[in-house]
């Protein structure tokens, strides 16, 4: 198992709401949805806290063989929840919550599991990529209309304009016919996307939160399988690095309207020997 590991957090200020972590033959990254500014979560531990226990947990027990991805998801998630304290509002539809990505070697396979907008791109060699996310959050968005990204960065009416359209995205997590997430309930890991690969098919993989895939699907700077050649002959590190200097060009949000100007990126590079 040949591993590498990048990670930047979007704000000096801020904690990264990231987690990534490795065992023999298991690679884990969730991406925590950051609570919006002037929104209370409900939780007196935040979002970075729940990735990393929910991580660590998962990654645990994804390292029972005998049980399924979807399974160790799920106890994780049911742990997570029983340990917030008794002040901590859980049905708040604000409660932190994370994306979830799982890699696992598993006899001649290479298991995988995918819950909302993060992305997995499988390396099949000579040039061949697949990329993997789950649709369903762009789906369950795609009637909304977020005209506040028009609006001036910074002004009152662009905030305002986005905490609208945080409240009608937050309606649709975790619900029949909407998107699915890490959260409070257990039963989200019965909705991930899960399913295997030969390994013996596969030169690498990769896990990418939401903030380092911005380089392909965001900004349109670099196709997916531009990014693979990018992971496989410099690494993760000059991914994100080429990731930043595109952002510092545009440091307004002029060109590409974006909440924010910088996200959490993080990413895990395994080469399959």
């Amino acid at each position: 198992m040949q591993v590498e590991l990048s990670t930047d957090p979007g704000s000096p200020g801020r904690p990264n709401e990231d987690f990534a972590a490795i065992a023999p033959g298991v690679a884990v990254l969730l991406d925590g949805a950051g609570t919006p500014a002037g929104r209370d979560s409900g939780c007196t531990h935040g979002v970075a806290w729940f990735a990393r226990t929910v991580g660590g947990l998962l990654l645990t027990g994804a390292q029972d063989r005998g049980v399924s991805l979807t399974e160790a998801l799920g106890t994780a998630i049911r742990q997570v929840a029983s340990q917030h304290s008794g002040t901590c509002d859980l049905k708040n539809p604000c409660t932190p919550s994370a994306t979830v990505l799982v890699a696992r070697a598993h006899g001649s396979d290479l298991e995988y599991l995918i819950l909302a907008d993060s992305v997995m791109l499988f390396q099949l060699g000579e040039g061949e990529f697949r990329v993997m996310t789950d649709p369903r959050l762009d789906e369950a968005l795609a009637g909304l209309r977020p005209d506040y990204r028009q609006l001036p960065p910074g002004s009152p009416e662009r905030e305002a304009g986005w905490q609208h359209h945080v409240c009608e995205v937050y309606e649709r997590r975790n619900q029949p016919g909407g998107y699915w997430v890490a959260a409070a309930d257990p039963a989200a890991a019965e909705h991930a996307i899960a399913g295997t690969a030969p390994l013996a098919g596969l030169d690498a993989v990769a896990l990418l939160s939401d903030g380092a895939g911005r380089l392909a699907d965001r900004y349109g700077r670099a196709t997916w399988p531009e990014i693979g050649g990018i992971l496989s002959r410099y690494g993760p590190a000059e991914a994100i690095s080429r990731l930043r200097a595109v952002e510092a060009a545009d440091p307004l949000g002029s060109r590409w309207p974006r909440t924010k100007i910088r996200d959490d990126a993080t990413i895990v590079y395994w080469r399959i020997c």
